[in-house]
């Protein structure tokens, strides 16, 4: 097995596009137990570690008016102490991922690069219409994070192309995330949930972990907006989060495995739902928004 260490992003594209078979490593928190259990053979590993372009994060002018702009390379620990108040549901579901050595060395770009339905940092970027910024020798793009994903642990990057950065919008109102698993951490979900709401527009977001072949959002659920009290910040009608929860529990796309069963899934989803909106309603009616 080849190991490159590039210096530079520059040198990254380049050492990718030459071998597009060298899987990225940066974190290594997946990658690391693939080839400890023998899972994964590749025929190189490109480390990442010393990318600098990689590891840093700007609002505002780096990131486009109210974005933000997250390396690649940023690790759950820095999202949880220097982004809380930008992108609150991404730094709560940070708080859920594995132990803080976990979290020390864990990315969500290699969250990203291994798109597992049950990465916890998949819903808050659906939720809050995040795009996913990936490059390659041959140049750059933009992908919403809704088209990121193309099957179970599958994405839409091709061969040479390498994640550098995520851009969110700061947040314009509450956000929420929760997970239903054996402990808070340290455990792979049997399902997620994130909810984001947008004083300004009036509007939700929402994003499915763990209960489909790709992470989902619940959009029949999104239109219920409509029917929340902004205007009075009156607590959400029984009904609407009952519908609410029914209309998540019914966008998600869960099988029976060794976690759980499909209908516990979509249970489990109606609830987290109707939790997760009423915790967010409840700081949106606090005042601590606009």
């Amino acid at each position: 097995m080849d190991f490159f260490r590039p210096e530079t992003l520059a040198e990254a594209l380049a050492l990718k596009a030459e071998h597009p078979d060298a899987v990225p490593i940066a974190g290594g928190t997946d990658v690391m137990v693939e080839l400890n259990f023998d899972l994964r053979r590749p025929p190189a590993l490109l480390d990442l570690t010393r990318v600098g372009e990689l590891a840093d994060w700007s609002v505002g002018n780096g990131g486009g008016d109210g974005l933000v702009r997250l390396g690649a390379g940023v690790p759950y620990a820095r999202i949880i102490t220097e982004l809380a108040a930008e992108l609150p549901g991404l730094a709560i579901a940070s708080r859920t991922v594995g132990s803080p050595q976990i979290r020390n060395r864990g990315t969500v770009g290699g969250n990203l690069g291994s798109a597992s339905p049950a990465g916890d940092a998949h819903p808050p970027l659906l939720a809050t219409g995040a795009d996913i910024e990936v490059a390659s020798a041959r140049g750059s793009r933009t992908i919403p994070a809704a088209e990121f994903f193309s099957g179970p642990k599958r994405s839409v990057l091709a061969p040479d192309e390498l994640i550098t950065a995520v851009r969110l919008p700061k947040a314009r109102g509450p956000q929420q995330f929760a997970k239903v698993g054996t402990r808070n951490a340290m455990v792979i979900a049997v399902c997620s949930f994130a909810v984001s709401l947008d004083a300004a527009d009036r509007t939700v977001g929402t994003g499915i972990g763990s209960a489909g072949p790709t992470p989902l959002r619940a959009t029949e659920a999104e239109a219920l907006a409509a029917e929340l009290p902004w205007q009075t910040r009156q607590p959400v009608p029984d009904d609407v989060l009952g519908r609410f929860g029914e209309l998540v529990g019914a966008a998600a796309r869960p099988i029976d495995d060794v976690r759980g069963s499909a209908a516990y899934r979509r249970h489990a989803l109606s609830v987290l739902a109707r939790r997760t909106l009423s915790w967010a309603w409840r700081d949106y009616c606090s005042g601590g928004w606009s």
